[in-house]
């Protein structure tokens, strides 16, 4: 890095001041009685809220210093985050509070979207005691959203309580000190305004590091104005405000380009929240936090990974929502990395799988932006096919623009059979496939009418380009790149499984809108004719070039069996290659991470084989998950616990193919299971019980009137009875499911003929206890 692009930090540091529901629920709408059954005295749940119970169960406890990211405690909404740890080199004498924002990047498409247009550092205050730092006692309240505690100190004691406003984007921490603390102070040290992949690959040349930040006063609220050579800026503004021994720090960020209206936004947001105490702001703060927990409900006998659930259902609303950015690679907590920006061969995808299941669509960012910036999806293909074509790169901005396009700046679409550019073409395609989730678990017709069906019609047709029918009289695609194997190869797995299941689903919307377009019969020749996936005898290939024959972290030449489920094992032998392809995949030691757990998880809970699907988990949780159940590859990423989320719920509900499945997958530790709320594809919201290591009962409320067909797993007759009790038609379509006919609105119960069960939504004991996630005393 050159001396002239880095700002001398000792003019960077500037000084900031001197100085509900309560009770049990009854799943709704069910005039049966409550409490005919049955659990045994010593096994009964405890009594009182559920949601609070196991949030509160969840809550991250500190009794040791974190020291980094990927220990301590998070806060965010979105947009803002801060991630709260010891100033490193000082961990006797401050706390940092990071401040970062999602919408903060550069604005310089020439250097692309890995320096040119990255998400840029802001900066961070530290809270400096008096004393030296002996001890802290910090509790993440999931329910609240909110960080409480203490830090003790050789002078005394500061008591804290800190969150981040979910409607106002403030950061507002609330401290309290002893006499001896009085003295504390904060200090904001605004960051160098430069790529943070600086740190780790060598500058383009004729790139520079945006001028340093102006600081000042304005009417008594302190603002860093951090100017852009691009234009526009981004601002960071503060006040501390005393209330007798209690002060409050309130700080906003504001980002603006091409104008200069970020700093009145952020003294203007500053100025409104000063007013409040922190138990004023937390009051509507708290009501979203609670309402958002409560739109579902999953309670499981192992402590552990029951905590790590609803800490990644936290995270998840920390960091997205549907009108912020698509999630970059660390999400709004940006720290040293080499991925500054969103990455779509993976990371996007993966990160937004768990909002289904867990009925939070209002944080769908994906569907929203490819819709939003589409035209900039048709500037990222090659000049020759933007007419009829979309393409997305391996990395975008937040507005899905690439840039300038190198290995050193960014990754372009390339174009099939040529290389360089590296000839990586299906992301886009990939993230197609979470707007079908979408639309799937909510039939919202006009996602799949004004979003879905446009977009992936044009990225299929980037690839009908190229494809063409070779000697054999099936149809090839030239050379393209499998994430993240190396090396290009033809008929590339990654790529005919996204084309197959992009001209099914292009088929299937065509006739659901009642559309006859004049491409689907290519649409139709592509399944019937296309060259089988290349195979050999360990199983899926790369591509018909490239056996798989190396370590390898990346599942994509396994998508067709997860996430798209294309390939089920409906064979004895589709069976027996999907089971030869994972074991051959997962058997190579050396570059195995994280997600590749989560992915073999839901493999095997595909396959019904619930003992891997947990033994893979616990490979997960054991080797990559940090104490704060954060996650690092390089650099701090966060798309692998999430995931691991999603792996969960394929474990207890599966959907796929118009059947949902209820508790396919479950390992025999897991005796007892309830869940509520559990959106499923076809728009139907799940609640279930497993008692004993049986299905107790299954319910289903339809929002759409789709065609509900369900594989309820209760052994021997039963009933099955509608929202008041009554008998309900249904017909036996085997294999275990039956077909019901439910119109919108309408509920069915099905339970063993003849039971009353207790329906009641209360959380499972634990078969053992297990540490707290964050840092216990030891």
């Amino acid at each position: 890095m050159s001396s002239h692009s880095v700002p001398d930090p000792s003019r960077r540091t500037v000084l900031a001041t001197g100085s509900a529901l309560g009770g049990t629920l009854l799943a709704s709408g069910l005039p049966l009685t409550q409490a005919t059954a049955v659990e045994r005295p010593e096994t009964a749940p405890p009594a009182g809220d559920p949601w609070r119970t196991v949030l509160d169960d969840a809550d991250l406890v500190w009794q040791r210093m974190p020291t980094a990211w990927y220990e301590g405690p998070f806060l965010g909404n979105g947009f803002l985050g801060s991630g709260i740890y010891a100033e490193p080199g000082a961990a006797s004498t401050a706390v940092r509070f990071t401040v970062q924002h999602s919408e903060v990047q550069d604005h310089r498409p020439e250097f692309g979207s890995l320096f040119g247009l990255a998400r840029l550092p802001i900066g961070y205050f530290t809270l400096e005691p008096v004393g030296a730092i002996t001890g802290l006692d910090w509790r993440l309240s999931l329910h609240d959203a909110e960080l409480t505690g203490t830090l003790t100190t050789d002078k005394g004691t500061l008591t804290l309580r800190a969150l981040i406003h979910n409607d106002r984007s403030v950061l507002a921490v609330e401290v309290t000190a002893s006499e001896g603390e009085r003295g504390f102070r904060w200090v904001f040290h605004p960051a160098d305004a430069i790529s943070p992949r600086a740190a780790f690959k060598p500058l383009p040349d004729g790139y520079q590091g945006n001028p340093p930040a102006q600081v000042a006063d304005h009417d008594g609220i302190t603002a860093a104005v951090q100017p852009l050579l691009a234009g526009g800026q981004h601002v960071t503004a503060w006040r501390e405000r005393a209330r007798g021994r209690t002060r409050t720090l309130y700080a906003h960020v504001a980002h603006s380009y091409p104008g200069t209206t970020a700093l009145g936004r952020a003294l203007k947001a500053v100025r409104r929240a000063e007013q409040l105490p922190c138990s004023a702001l937390a009051v509507d703060h708290r009501a979203w936090w609670h309402a958002y927990y409560r739109k579902s409900f999953l309670s499981l006998p192992d402590a552990r990974v029951q905590r790590f659930y609803w800490i990644q259902l936290y995270k998840t609303a920390s960091a997205a929502r549907r009108d912020a950015p698509v999630m970059a690679t660390s999400g709004p907590w940006l720290e040293p990395t080499p991925w500054p920006n969103t990455w779509w061969n993976l990371n996007a995808q993966l990160e937004y799988w768990l909002i289904h299941g867990s009925n939070h669509l209002e944080l769908d960012a994906i569907t929203r932006a490819l819709s939003e910036f589409r035209d900039n999806l048709a500037q990222e293909t090659p000049t020759p096919y933007r007419a009829d074509s979309l393409g997305i790169p391996r990395t975008t901005d937040p507005h899905l623009v690439n840039g300038a396009a190198s290995t050193l700046m960014g990754y372009g679409v390339g174009v099939p059979g040529q290389d360089p550019p590296t000839p990586e073409v299906g992301n886009l395609t990939w993230a197609l496939h979470n707007v079908w989730l979408s639309y799937r678990h909510t039939m919202d017709r006009s996602i799949l009418q004004d979003v879905l069906f446009p977009l992936l019609r044009k990225a299929i047709n980037y690839y009908l380009h190229f494809l063409e029918p070779g000697p054999d009289g099936k149809l090839h695609l030239p050379a393209t790149f499998s994430p993240e194997y190396g090396g290009d190869s033809r008929d590339c797995n990654y790529d005919l499984m996204l084309l197959t299941w992009g001209c099914r689903t292009l088929l299937e919307s065509a006739e659901l809108l009642g559309i006859d377009d004049p491409l689907a019969p290519r649409w139709r020749e592509v399944p019937a004719k296309r060259v089988p996936y290349p195979t050999d005898a360990n199983g899926f290939m790369i591509g018909a070039d490239i056996p798989f024959a190396k370590s390898h972290r990346h599942y994509s030449h396994l998508l067709a069996v997860y996430p798209l489920y294309e390939v089920t094992g409906r064979t004895p032998d589709e069976r027996a290659l999907i089971e030869r392809s994972l074991a051959h995949w997962v058997g190579f030691e050396g570059a195995l991470q994280g997600y590749t757990f989560t992915g073999a998880a839901s493999m095997s809970a595909l396959l019904g084989k619930g003992e891997d699907a947990l033994e893979y988990l616990g490979e997960l949780m054991t080797r990559f998950i940090q104490p704060n159940t954060m996650y690092q590859e390089s650099g701090p990423v966060i798309e692998t616990p999430l995931s691991a989320a999603q792996s969960l719920h394929d474990m207890v509900c599966q959907s796929w193919g118009g059947v949902i499945r209820v508790f396919p997958a479950l390992p025999a530790a897991w005796a007892d299971l309830v869940v509520h709320d559990f959106r499923t594809q076809g728009a139907f919201l799940l609640g279930a019980r497993r008692e004993d290591g049986a299905t107790r009962w299954v319910r289903l409320v339809s929002e759409a009137g789709a065609p509900c067909v369900v594989r309820h797993g209760i052994a021997g007759p039963v009933d099955i009875r509608d929202g008041r009790g009554r008998p309900l038609h249904h017909t036996d379509v085997g294999d275990g499911a039956v077909h019901i006919t439910l119109r919108k609105g309408e509920s069915v119960l099905i339970t063993a003929k003849g039971d009353r069960p207790d329906l009641t939504v209360a959380p499972v004991r634990p078969n053992e206890d297990a540490p707290r996630w964050g840092l216990p005393r030891v």
